[in-house]
């Protein structure tokens, strides 16, 4: 099978790129590496999926391009049978800086990619939204019933990116699926975030710094059971024209998420605590029954499991991942 992965050499789409390619399938990365952050992490990603499909006889593709180039998203598309559509401007705090980059890559690109699906005979389209499509909870668990009312930029893009998906397949008949990641962590992840600012501070003899108040909730959900449910989706169609939420085991407030790394790694840290950061949701916390009962879904690494083997991968690999060691 052809496997168009894009985004494939960031966090979450090199990570499927990995997974799909150690199965034996042929795989292309389309990537512009934007230097969000540190491009030595995505050398990572590369080198990472690059490896799983040579061990398995797979052939492995890595384009340096934009989903915003219409011509070339169509060329790629059109080779493809299944596509990972994980490419966007990440980041909710970025959006509220630059709200039309954002839309540019997440909305504009999304078109670009369905307007060339629509015209192929792909099995399917897997478009990775965010649970920031909620915004203020008017009660918790979100279900996809919830109304959807983002706080910023970035959760608008997401919310327009998978509504498009979704009329694709309506109108178009495209088999669409869109899941809704709920603060997606695990090895090679984003180094601007809470996890990775806390273990890293740690690490470092420094005490981790919680901004706002540290009541503020998240479903944390590894990486690993992110990659599961979309390979299940190379083959199943049951959730063809569907979003489901995609969470965890468990919710956890920042508070005591920064003693759980505390703890793991040097509990005689006391904490700090900053401003609150403009855009960020107070919460977050996911009802994952409707994809558990269309795909069979069950996250199976909880928050203090999932710490503890971030911190022991973290340790292993800080040489050329940890900013503070990279830059000294």
């Amino acid at each position: 099978m052809d496997v168009l992965v894009t985004g494939g050499a960031g966090f979450i789409g090199g990570h499927i790129a990995e997974a799909v390619a150690g199965r034996g399938h042929d795989v292309t990365v389309l990537d512009n590496f934007e230097p969000y952050y540190d491009l030595g992490i995505k050398e990572h990603n590369v080198e990472a999926a690059k490896t799983a499909a040579a061990e398995a006889d797979a052939s492995y593709d890595l384009i340096d391009g934009s989903i915003t180039d219409g011509s070339l998203v169509d060329d790629l598309v059109a080779d493809a049978d299944v596509v990972y559509h994980q490419a966007a401007q990440a980041g909710v705090r970025t959006s509220v800086e630059q709200p039309q980059k954002v839309n540019a890559y997440n909305v504009d690109g999304t078109m670009n990619l369905l307007e060339a699906a629509r015209h192929t005979d792909l099995e399917r389209v897997v478009l990775a939204s965010s649970s920031s499509v909620y915004g203020k909870p008017a009660y918790l668990p979100y279900d996809e019933e919830h109304p959807t009312n983002p706080v910023s930029p970035y959760g608008v893009s997401k919310l327009a990116s998978e509504q498009y998906a979704r009329v694709y397949n309506e109108v178009y008949g495209l088999p669409t699926v869109a899941l809704r990641y709920f603060t997606v962590y695990g090895p090679r992840m984003r180094p601007n975030m809470a996890m990775t600012n806390f273990v890293s501070r740690c690490l470092h003899g420094e005490p981790p710094v919680i901004y706002g108040d540290g009541t503020q909730t998240r479903d944390f959900t590894y990486i690993d059971d992110i990659v599961r449910v979309n390979e299940q989706l190379l083959e199943d169609d049951s959730a063809d024209g569907q979003i489901c939420n995609v969470g965890s085991t468990d919710n956890i407030d920042i508070h005591t998420l920064a003693e759980v790394v505390r703890d793991e790694i040097d509990p005689s840290l006391e904490l700090e605590f900053g401003e609150p950061r403009e855009g960020d949701a107070e919460h977050t916390h996911a009802d994952i029954s409707k994809a558990n009962a269309v795909l069979g879904y069950e996250p199976t690494v909880d928050i203090r499991q999932g710490v503890s083997k971030f911190i022991d991968w973290y340790r292993e690999n800080r040489e050329w991942y940890d900013p503070l060691v990279r830059s000294s």
